[in-house]
């Protein structure tokens, strides 16, 4: 069993909802468990048309997956909350990134590991830290904490509830 860090967003509808049905989703794979997950942010959107504010967290899985199978499994997560691929960073009912997979370095058309955007993003920075402060992350040559100390970011991230928005039965 690996560990693996995937991000959440939502910016459309129930945005608390949709992150808590996609995890709802998630598990009803075989193959993964839940191991923990992050507070909820609020956050301005990054790139992309005119669109309304998001909600952000991370989790981390356990996982006996292959990396571009777990990749499968949460676009079919997506793919059943209905998400709409019309335009680049768009609006999104749910967005689900494969931030980090244990051990893991790729880089291949269809998969990147560690995220390529990764510690350009504060909006996932800080939910990371929440879960996995001294995660050294690969190629990076540092840890999620020390990256986010570092990081100068423009974009606004707000606290918006606790970790517990995740309870549910695993």
């Amino acid at each position: 069993m690996k560990t693996a860090y995937i991000g959440l967003g939502s910016n459309l509808g129930e945005r608390l909802l949709n992150l808590k049905k996609s995890l709802e989703l998630i598990f009803e794979e075989p193959g993964l468990y839940f191991k923990s997950c992050s507070n909820v942010y609020e956050t301005e959107p990054v790139g992309g048309p005119y669109q309304g504010p998001f909600l952000n967290a991370c989790m981390s899985v356990k996982t006996s997956l292959a990396p571009t199978l777990l990749l499968q499994k949460m676009l079919a997560v997506e793919e059943k909350m209905k998400r709409v691929r019309k335009e680049k960073w768009g609006p999104r009912i749910i967005d689900l990134d494969l931030l980090i997979y244990e051990g893991i370095n790729m880089n291949t058309p269809v998969l990147q590991l560690p995220h390529p955007r990764l510690t350009e993003r504060v909006f996932v920075l800080i939910p990371l830290a929440d879960i996995a402060p001294d995660l050294f992350l690969p190629g990076k040559g540092n840890t999620v904490q020390s990256i986010l100390a570092n990081r100068k970011g423009k974009t606004a991230v707000t606290f918006y509830c606790s970790h517990n928005w995740c309870t549910f039965d695993t």
